[in-house]
């Protein structure tokens, strides 16, 4: 591949350098969803690119010859087709989609193409599935079909909700492959009731049972009732394996079906923050034991193979895949180099000899790639990169200073292509959600901050991997319990600081920006902090009392700030930015979800009224029909427009963006990709 990327420069036709537009990094696509054939002789896998026609994201299947290296498009059409699945003779993939009716079922095709096979006709739609061992079933998730006495209801009174009782559970449901192969069938329902809601689950080895986790209901705020259970194929018999406080998920199997490996928090309560565990327990019942406990950092499972069991995790801007070897306990890095930046979720034969996997780094979008385990040797199998070759792009690099209180912090520093470090540059600070999300160095940038555009209008981006963020140990990410935006704010402020000590800051043009936890953060910025001219705060809190009585999340808050605001009043008044509301100066940009559940958008009123009392400017953009993300490419073309237009305004001076009327290009004149930066 490095020899293709030779010759591609050779070739005279080959474009000049160019910065890219808006549209060019919505536009990208994007690989995922990996599957290797239980024989190595195929890789499947998703790309997910954006149609602006009908304002849709849409993911199709992919699949590449490990051989050869050849490629090719699967399934078309305007509908997605999502998580592909191998058959254990490899003679079929599965995937889901809601081509037909509009609700999402399964279909099967084979890998050579041809006409997709619609499996199911669920009543309602079907959610994750996986074939069994012996090829002979499918087993899948899917919500009960609405009970009468509802229907009834909704006659007679018409739609309303009873909040925190009213519920849709998921069951388990499988189908006979050879049957459906000739009509598709509803399935058969294995699980039932409202004693619990069916999450993550997986076949044991010979095809007779299935583990599975679940809460005692749907509700997010019910997620620490998550507990194992196994199904029975014959009779239909439920056991619950494993009961213990904090959430139990994601069960898979041991090659000879004595075991079941999981995620746990091992009974801790303080789940949202503290390190989750690999733990294992007899397929039969008995007590878990915890395989990671000196491991420090969150573990995602990924599968037991004969050589052991394998999990990803972040370490620091890094990401790797770790082997555990379970009669002894130790844990093996599989991957290196030590920057390596490993997709989630790598994909294993059957006999575990070869995975499949997504691979990027400061310089390249992710690819596909294929390997051994041992030896770790990628082998790249696609060229998404291919889309960037021609585009002038910053240069990114992890720094790292101490912050107030002597924490070090490390960030992702975004330079100029044609960085002088005589020079002075506006620099803007991107801040991650989470709080325990982590930024790490990427060739381009394509939500919401269009950091590569104000790279090549000459700024400096940093991005702060605050107290809080993952991968660097638990300790680290208990920094900011109890001490929300106070200590995150510190840590982003002497980052600001440390840049500007370099020289390489021009202090009076410093903007901030973020979404989420992030827009937390920065509206904690706007308000108690003068460093910054103006500042975007994305889908963020402004009130933890406010928040925690309207989120679809309260545990969270509980786990972090200790107490509810009744109980506790000082704690959220200390952490929440509109305690500091009438020291505030900096303009700032609010945007927001409509139908946002996570960070309801109370808080973003309550935020743009405070600051209007007070004469601050402000400006306020409400997308309609959008939850705490932004899904669509057109609504995604205009955050990331507002957020250009707001800060190249109050960073170099450009005319004020007039948000209500816009100028949009003529429909005869507009060309793909023409939203153009600065």
């Amino acid at each position: 591949m490095r020899f293709l990327f030779c010759l591609l420069a050779l070739i005279p036709a080959a474009q000049a350098a160019r910065v890219p537009t808006v549209d060019d990094l919505i536009k990208l696509q994007t690989p995922g969803g990996v599957q290797i054939s239980p024989d190595g002789r195929y890789v499947a896998y998703t790309v997910r690119e954006a149609d602006f026609e009908q304002n849709a994201y849409v993911t199709h299947i992919w699949v590449a010859e490990t051989a050869s290296g050849r490629a090719w498009q699967l399934t078309r059409g305007k509908k997605s087709a999502r998580a592909p699945r191998w058959s254990p003779d490899g003679r079929w993939l599965a995937f889901s989609s809601d081509r037909e009716g509009g609700k999402n079922q399964l279909f099967a095709i084979p890998p050579d193409g041809g006409e997709a096979v619609q499996l199911t006709k669920a009543a309602t739609a079907v959610g994750a599935f996986a074939w069994s061992t012996d090829g002979k079933q499918v087993a899948f998730t899917a919500p009960e079909k609405e009970p009468q006495a509802l229907k009834d209801r909704k006659g007679h009174l018409g739609e309303f909700q009873v909040v925190r009782k009213d519920y849709s559970y998921s069951h388990l449901w499988t189908i006979d492959v050879a049957e459906a192969m000739k009509a598709p069938v509803e399935g058969r329902q294995r699980t039932k009731g409202r004693d619990f809601t069916v999450r993550s689950f997986s076949w044991s080895p010979d095809g007779a049972r299935i583990a599975f986790s679940a809460t005692i209901d749907p509700d997010l705020v019910r997620s620490d009732t998550a507990d194992l259970y196994v199904l029975a194929l014959a009779g239909d018999a439920v056991m619950k394996l494993v009961s213990q406080p904090g959430p139990d998920s994601s069960p898979e199997w041991s090659p000879d079906g004595k075991w079941i490996a999981f995620s746990s928090s091992m009974g801790s309560r303080e789940w949202f923050f503290a390190n989750r565990r690999i733990a294992i327990v007899p397929a039969q019942g008995g007590t878990p034991k915890s395989l990671t406990d000196s491991f420090d950092e969150d573990p995602f499972l990924s599968a037991w193979k004969p050589d052991g069991i394998y999990f990803g995790a972040i370490q620091k801007t890094a990401m790797h895949l770790f082997r555990i070897d379970p009669p002894s306990g130790r844990i093996t890095r599989v991957t290196s180099p030590d920057s390596l930046q490993l997709g989630f979720g790598a994909s294993f034969t059957q006999d575990g000899k070869q995975m499949a996997f997504t691979l990027r780094s400061a310089e390249e979008l992710s690819d596909v790639y294929l390997s051994a385990p041992e030896p770790f040797k990628p082998r790249r199998l696609t060229n998404f990169n291919a889309a960037i070759r021609d585009w002038t792009l910053p240069r990114e690099e992890v720094i790292a200073w101490t912050s107030k209180d002597g924490t070090r912090i490390e960030g992702v520093l975004a330079k100029p292509a044609d960085f002088d470090p005589a020079k002075k540059y506006a620099l803007l600070c991107v801040i991650h959600g989470g709080p325990t999300g982590v930024d790490w160095p990427q060739p381009v940038h394509t939500y919401a901050y269009p950091v590569d555009l104000w790279a090549a209008r000459g700024a400096l981006t940093l991005r702060v991997n605050y107290r809080g963020s993952g991968g660097y140990g638990e300790r680290f990410r208990k920094l900011n319990v109890r001490n929300l935006g106070v200590g995150d704010a510190w840590d982003v402020e002497s980052g600001v600081d440390y840049l500007i000590s370099k020289g390489w800051v021009d202090p009076k043009r410093v903007g901030a920006m973020g979404w989420s936890q992030g827009g937390y953060i920065s509206a904690f910025l706007a308000t108690a902090s003068t460093k910054f001219a103006a500042i975007s705060v994305g889908a963020g809190i402004s009130n933890w009392a406010t928040y925690y009585y309207n989120t679809d999340i309260t545990p969270f808050t509980i786990h972090y700030l200790g107490d509810d605001p009744v109980d506790d009043p000082e704690i959220y008044r200390k952490t929440s930015p509109m305690s500091y509301i009438k020291q505030a100066r900096t303009p700032v940009l609010i945007q927001h979800g409509e139908l946002d559940r996570r960070v309801p958008i109370p808080n973003a009123y309550e935020l743009r009224q405070g600051l209007e009392d007070r004469g601050v400017p402000v400006e306020m953009i409400v997308y309609k029909g959008f939850g705490h993300g932004i899904d669509k490419p057109k609504e995604a073309r205009a955050l990331m427009q507002h957020n250009l237009e707001w800060f190249n305004h109050y960073l170099w001076g450009d005319p004020r963006p007039d948000f209500l009327t816009p100028k949009v290009p003529k429909a005869a004149e507009k060309k793909e990709g023409e939203t153009r930066g600065p």
